[in-house]
């Protein structure tokens, strides 16, 4: 009988296979508002693989089911504790739990974070901007910012948080989180990699795509200066700027640029005053003692475009001005130029290649940051492009130009049209610009 046992044990041992279930979301003990969402991958020995993942929301109540190892889905559950369970099936007979408890919170919660956009590369002390919303009627107790998991590293009090943190430099997956008076939580993750050297540190223009003071402008071959008589509605060349647009988007605030119009190879220029003369954002430096001590920046945006390949270029560009000196920090993504990043050289005013390929993606959102420094010895270094996750250290030391009487710090943004001029449409967002 023994053997019999043992024999049968044997075979069952044989034919099974080890299982398991990861769930990356939720938490188990999360408190969120609903829908909640379920990711999970599954794994197994079993020759034959994953057969299916399913979620049950309590014994025997099977809320969702998938073919395969990978689950990512939002369950609708109403108010209240739930002991979920995410559950793998293979095909050899194998099965395995793990067990998620979750509350959904009666009230609606929501955390939108300004800066610092997540995977940006930034300075230390890193500059955290964020609000939170919720229709307890009690209101928001406190904010707080986890830089690891379960290290709490800042609190506040009420609906909006505005700090800075001194991180080492590395590569930090944050947490900004709200938590309400009426027992809900919401929270928002913020991937950061704090760089070091030179370009730590600094303050944040935050959401500038959103924010007053860009102004609009042609500029037609063959000079390329702006086109005093051109107006938004065309013929030559047509432009629009509308901010508050909710899809597509990030934060659910995006702003639609456009081009088009008659006249071939013709670009559109927006541009804003930051720091000094004009300042948009408050900053007019009227004595001149800010803007000389500003060394280096980041450029940090989203942009979705609906047909790259429309586009001849896409510019980005820094520019600093005082002492009657001219620091232009130009880079343009020449798409149907040759697809490569080409940056400004302000002595022969004239763009040079990189050899670095810039091929942004049509509809999706595209991450581009941008690091420039002036030294010590008023040389532009043109420090790091990053797209997509993508980081090229290009290190391009150039002399600056001139600008006699100007006292600023200004970024542009500008949108090139092809040889048809043929129309398309850009949205920005999360655009973060920070100067140190």
């Amino acid at each position: 009988m023994k053997k019999y046992i043992l024999a049968s044990l044997i075979a069952i041992l044989a034919t099974s296979a080890f299982a398991g279930v990861n769930v990356t979301s939720p938490g188990s003990g999360t408190t969120a508002q609903s829908p909640i969402h379920y990711v999970a991958t599954a794994t197994t020995s079993c020759s034959k693989g994953v057969s299916a993942m399913g979620i049950y929301t309590a014994p025997n109540v099977l809320a969702y089911t998938v073919n395969g190892a990978k689950l990512d889905t939002n369950l609708t559950l109403s108010p209240g504790t739930y002991h979920t369970t995410v559950e793998e099936w293979d095909n050899c007979g194998g099965a395995s739990t793990t067990p998620i408890t979750v509350t959904v919170s009666g009230s609606s919660l929501g955390v939108e974070v300004s800066a610092p956009s997540n995977n940006a590369t930034v300075g230390s002390p890193v500059q955290y901007v964020a609000t939170a919303t919720t229709s307890c009627s009690k209101g928001i107790s406190a904010m707080g910012i986890y830089t690891a998991p379960n290290v709490l590293a800042y609190t506040v009090n009420g609906a909006s948080l505005n700090t800075k943190l001194n991180l080492s430099a590395g590569t930090y997956n944050t947490t900004v989180q709200e938590w309400d008076n009426c027992g809900g939580a919401a929270k928002t993750p913020v991937t950061i990699t704090v760089g070091s050297g030179s370009g730590s540190g600094g303050s944040t223009f935050a959401n500038l795509h959103s924010k007053n003071g860009w102004t609009g402008y042609a500029l037609e071959p063959p000079s390329y200066n702006i086109c005093g008589s051109c107006k938004p509605g065309g013929p030559q060349t047509t432009w629009s700027w509308t901010q508050g647009v909710s899809s597509p988007s990030l934060s659910g605030n995006s702003t639609k640029t456009t081009i088009g119009g008659q006249t071939v190879y013709s670009d559109v220029l927006w541009n804003n005053h930051l720091i000094g003369d004009f300042s948009s954002q408050g900053l007019p430096d009227s004595k001149h003692t800010l803007i000389p001590t500003l060394h280096n920046f980041t450029y940090d945006v989203y942009f979705y475009v609906d047909n790259a390949e429309a586009s001849q270029a896409l510019e980005f560009d820094i520019n600093q001005f005082f002492g009657g000196n001219g620091y232009i920090w130009g880079h343009e993504c020449r798409v149907a130029g040759g697809h490569t990043w080409d940056t400004w050289d302000n002595v022969n005013q004239h763009w040079v290649s990189t050899g670095i390929a810039c091929n942004p993606v049509s509809k999706s959102w595209n991450h581009l940051v941008i690091q420039v420094q002036r030294t010590s010895t008023n040389k532009l270094v043109f420090q790091s492009i990053t797209l997509n996750g993508v980081t090229h250290n290009i290190n391009i030391t150039r002399d600056h130009g001139s600008a006699p009487g100007w006292y600023g710090v200004t970024v542009n943004y500008q949108i090139d049209g092809n040889y048809k001029q043929q129309p398309y449409t850009v949205w920005l967002d999360k655009f973060n610009f920070t100067y140190r």
